[in-house]
């Protein structure tokens, strides 16, 4: 122990400036993390702000049974499923194929301003986006004037639960596509361009080149994003859903996140709420690790 203790020193004397560099990143993990993990307890509790976390009354397992015995239990369990996977099938694809196709550009002007244009979505505000959405989705807006040409009926889109979800998903598509890519963009930079040079000697076509250098080249990325995002497969962004979703959608549209809000926030069942979001982060945790060990088994790229 003594020797592990020294050898600790040595090294913080020798790498101290990474070391104070790397305090502000464990305090904030520490303050706005690990801290808020006492608050779980709440879950367990029929939760009074009067009362505090202490003093309110023990309930056990009764708000998790209250939750999975309810009514909207599969019902906001389906629609998070569904959205979630229909993120990963369509945009978790399409940062990768943009990234791709830049790397094949010969005109490297027109990619930067692609690129500069596919980054933009990503820094307007949420509320703006869903605004914008919103409108060009009303009766008179541009899409549903567009689709009206086609025979749609000009109802607002919005207003049709069957609609909620492609429009979701192919707005994370507009909004995340650029700025997702910028991480794959990075991994390409860092494939040996050797191997493509002895490629064209052999006589292998830009699509070999993409299929069996670019691909492998960039897959232990991918591997690790893909972990990172079934890690997070119930999160729902609930601040788009919430901005767009109505009571006549909710049968698509409601997730366990919007759900946490509205029981929590709204009807002020604080501990059923937390109950629901502990729920939550369990699965997620559960999810992280299982995606984590299939990937280090398949492709031997793991996050530890």
């Amino acid at each position: 122990m003594t020797a592990k203790k020294d050898l600790f020193v040595k090294d913080f004397l020798l790498n101290k400036s990474l070391y104070l560099m790397m305090l502000p990143v464990l305090v904030y993990y520490a303050v706005f993390h690990y801290a808020p993990m006492y608050g779980a307890i709440i879950a367990f509790k029929d939760y009074s702000p009067m009362k505090g976390i202490l003093e309110s009354d023990w309930v056990g397992l009764q708000n998790f049974k209250d939750f999975m015995n309810g009514f909207y239990f599969w019902r906001i369990l389906k629609n998070t499923l569904v959205l979630s996977l229909y993120s990963i099938l369509f945009e978790f694809p399409a940062p990768i194929l943009l990234a791709l196709f830049m790397n094949e550009l010969k005109n490297k002007l027109f990619g930067r301003f692609v690129q500069s244009i596919s980054y933009m979505p990503h820094f307007i505000s949420m509320v703006v986006i869903c605004g914008i959405l919103t409108d060009f989705t009303n009766s008179g807006g541009v899409i549903n004037s567009l689709m009206a040409n086609f025979g749609g009926d000009g109802q607002a889109l919005l207003q049709k639960p069957e609609y909620f979800r492609p429009i979701y998903v192919l707005s994370e598509i507009w909004q995340k596509i650029g700025w997702e890519s910028i991480i794959y963009m990075a991994a390409l930079m860092g494939i040996d361009q050797e191997q493509y040079e002895a490629a064209k000697i052999d006589g292998a076509g830009r699509l070999k080149q993409m299929l069996y250098i670019t691909l492998p080249g960039i897959a232990p990325t991918i591997a690790i994003m893909f972990i990172l995002r079934m890690g997070n497969l119930l999160n729902v962004g609930f601040e788009k859903i919430i901005l767009l979703y109505n009571p006549v959608t909710y049968s698509t549209a409601d997730v366990i996140s919007s759900f946490v809000y509205r029981k929590g926030l709204l009807e002020f069942n604080w501990g059923f709420s937390a109950s629901v979001g502990l729920f939550n982060s369990v699965i997620n945790l559960i999810l992280l690790v299982t995606a984590n060990q299939i990937s280090r088994k398949i492709s031997k790229n793991g996050l530890w």
